[in-house]
């Protein structure tokens, strides 16, 4: 672990509940809605809480609880115009997107809101979203192929005026497109993400994408991850950062915090969480090694359909910290989380969690002789 990891405080997302159901498949009483109104009060609150991304989900059609779905580059757009500071990111699907338009979409968005765009590259899990809409599925290693054209297009038109590339799935020809996004010493252009388990997915962070996103995993499964995209990283002399997904449930009492664990998997929704489970266990074994996303995720995982509690960010806010700390040894720059209840969890989380994290990084830093974090 280098001083540069340590010294650098850990950022935090949240996954905005733009999708109906909240971000567990469960009938548990959520006090969250995915409408506009409630979404952009919880944005102003989230970055008032020391949140300094959001990362809108991407659904098309209605499935697995899901009924209803704000596409997410239009919502990105309208929580960016709502807020100061908060960075949105924007997921998308190679496929349903040309890389051009996207490129077009995003670099205004960027401008408008003062350079604070991103897109979240999602190389495509749900079969049905593809052929309902009459357009080939892929498999499982050609997507990634695809995905990584689809980001070396966004950044060469995002950076070159005359823009060329030559690929199996893009071609472009002496484009240009202006405005460009805001750059930066620090942020050359809108920065992209990319989620993904398999060999393909780690190989490709370790090429072209900025951040490499990790569903939940316990500390060993996320340090083994890190561990083979740096390594990739280093073979390609390419700067990866890494985020962890995890699904928040603080309480005063640990006893507390896992009485609601219980009850939200007691109460699934078991048709919804069994048909999500067809869907991505087959995406997640199709791959050659077996090690795509969900391959070995069970029923009380695929409740929060991203193996969020397997981070296991569930207890008093000195546990969760002590956790959050821990998944900073193994190499999180930030964590993606997920609520029950937003408005009041986002706001427990800034006034009694955070700062417990805060007061324990310092003191890490200070155990290994480099400067405190500055928050962000």
């Amino acid at each position: 672990m280098s001083a540069p990891q340590l010294s650098e405080a850990l950022k935090f997302a949240y996954w905005v509940p733009n999708v109906s159901g909240g971000l567990v498949t469960s009938d548990i009483e959520q006090r969250t809605d995915w409408g506009y109104e409630y979404n952009r009060e919880l944005a102003v609150l989230a970055e008032h809480n020391g949140f300094e991304y959001a990362l809108t989900q991407v659904r098309y059609t209605s499935s697995y609880g899901a009924a209803y779905q704000h596409e997410s580059t239009g919502f990105s757009l309208a929580l960016l115009l709502a807020t100061q500071r908060l960075k949105v990111i924007a997921a998308i699907h190679p496929g349903l997107w040309h890389p051009g338009v996207l490129a077009k979409f995003i670099a205004s968005a960027d401008v408008i809101s003062g350079g604070r765009a991103a897109v979240n590259v999602v190389s495509g899990w749900f079969k049905d979203e593809f052929t309902g809409l009459g357009e080939p599925w892929l498999d499982h290693d050609e997507r990634y192929r695809r995905s990584e054209e689809f980001i070396r297009v966004l950044k060469e038109l995002w950076t070159d005026d005359h823009a060329e590339f030559g690929g199996d799935f893009y071609r472009i020809h002496d484009f240009d497109i202006k405005p460009k996004p805001q750059a930066g010493a620090d942020r050359p252009h809108p920065e992209v993400f990319q989620g993904g388990n398999s060999t393909a997915a780690r190989k490709l962070a370790g090429r072209v994408s900025d951040w490499y996103f990790s569903n939940g995993k316990d500390f060993d499964g996320f340090g083994e991850q890190v561990d083979e995209v740096r390594g990739y990283a280093a073979q390609n002399g390419h700067p990866v950062r890494f985020g962890l997904n995890g699904f928040v449930i603080a309480r005063e009492t640990e006893a507390e915090a896992r009485a609601v664990l219980r009850e939200i998997v007691e109460k699934a929704n078991t048709d919804a969480v069994e048909g999500f489970r067809s869907a991505v266990q087959q995406a997640g074994k199709s791959t050659a090694d077996g090690k795509g996303m969900w391959a070995d995720s069970e029923f009380a995982d695929l409740v929060q359909y991203n193996d969020g509690f397997r981070t296991g960010l569930i207890g008093t806010p000195e546990q969760i910290a002590d956790r959050a700390i821990e998944y900073k040894k193994r190499g999180a720059n930030l964590l993606l989380l997920g609520f029950l209840h937003y408005l009041e969890d986002v706001a427990h989380f800034g006034e009694h969690v955070l700062p417990v994290i805060r007061a324990k990084e310092a003191e890490l830093e200070r155990g290994a002789g480099v400067p405190e974090p500055t928050s962000v």
